[in-house]
């Protein structure tokens, strides 16, 4: 499978991915290398790309704790810290082993660790694969808030080896597919269609389709690196998404939900949103919708929820002046940005999904 290109760094693919990566190592006389894992990736992943790695460099393996809860600027001090300790300086090396708050948080340590160390990601789960180490976002979490600090700056390479996904539970692809699903949302119906009908698929098909949508994501960042215009396209279910997951995150008595869990949300609320103040045909809604709801599970998110979720509204990323701004779709593959949405049809939104299944 051919590499991909952007202006900046390359996303290698399988066993390529490797070769590439020892012969960055061996050109590059770094000090010493640093694997970031979570406790996850240190007992499923690790050691099958320790055996990639052909170099007589130091290494040395930093775990974190696994899970959303933990990507927070206190797990980053640890990690600094470690670095620290270790020995780490400025030639050293960072590799991100894991999903998407490895590679995340990895890559935000790794960019203020002595004003920057080089790194690079190497995303063990569908989501990071499609999503987290693409387009150079990094950061960490402010309490139950989604990716309030950090910095956009991409490492030297990503490896994408699609073996990886071998080790995980059926819902985290799930949550990875929400990402792909959006792409096709906001950039090709054909292929939204081509995801949504699951049982036709192959594991050569899955290859395919992940590299189709990296080359989506990088398609889009490469015009608009800092987000300012097109970026935001890939934002299209975020907005209701990320409050949706932050709230269910923070509240005692619910279930935590994974992001393509809660993007899925915001995706069948936000196509609602955009059929009543667009052009979103009515047959693109129900089909969203009935596309969505085949593949994730319903979530009950009562009356007495919407306050608070619309709340957490404000803290969204693209907002600018006070105002929060939404990406709607005047159709599949054609969005729209800095929408303005009233709070009456944020709520007729919600009872939409409620009444959804």
């Amino acid at each position: 499978m051919n590499s991909i290109e952007t202006k900046t760094y390359k996303v290698h693919f399988n066993a390529n991915a490797y070769l590439e990566l020892n012969n960055y190592i061996d050109n590059n006389h770094f000090s010493k290398i640093f694997i970031l894992v979570d406790t996850n990736t240190h007992e499923y992943c690790l050691a099958k790309f320790m055996a990639q790695l052909e170099t007589k460099l130091t290494i040395e393996v930093i775990e974190i704790e696994a899970g959303e809860h933990h990507k927070t600027i206190d797990t980053c001090v640890g990690v600094w810290q470690t670095l620290s300790d270790l020995g780490a300086d400025r030639k050293s090396l960072m590799l991100n082993l894991g999903g998407g708050v490895v590679t995340d948080l990895g890559g935000f340590v790794a960019c203020t660790f002595k004003r920057g160390i080089k790194y690079i990601n190497i995303p063990t789960s569908l989501l990071a694969m499609v999503d987290a180490s693409v387009g150079g976002k990094t950061g960490v979490d402010l309490g139950a808030l989604k990716n309030q600090v950090g910095v956009i700056s991409s490492g030297d390479m990503v490896i994408i080896d699609t073996s990886y996904l071998d080790t995980l539970p059926q819902n985290q692809m799930k949550s990875g597919l929400a990402e792909m699903l959006k792409h096709g949302l906001i950039v090709d119906k054909t292929y939204f269609d081509k995801l949504t009908d699951l049982s036709k698929l192959t594991l050569n098909d899955l290859d395919q389709l992940i590299h189709d949508s990296v080359e989506i994501k990088k398609t889009i960042v490469t015009k608009d690196p800092l987000e300012l215009n097109e970026r935001k396209h890939l934002n299209f279910g975020h907005t209701l998404g990320h409050a949706i997951e932050s709230y269910f995150l923070s509240h005692p008595e619910k279930d935590e939900l994974l992001h393509g869990e809660a993007i899925a949300i915001g995706m069948i609320l936000e196509s609602f949103v955009s059929a009543e103040i667009l052009k979103l045909p009515k047959p693109d809604l129900d089909y969203i919708t009935k596309a969505l709801n085949n593949i994730y599970k319903p979530i009950m998110i009562e009356p007495s929820d919407y306050d608070t979720i619309i709340d957490l509204l404000k803290y969204d990323k693209k907002n600018e002046h006070g105002n929060i701004n939404f990406v709607l779709l005047d159709a599949i593959g054609l969005p729209k940005i800095d929408c303005l949405v009233d709070n009456d049809l944020i709520i007729k939104s919600f009872e939409y999904y409620r009444d959804s299944f």
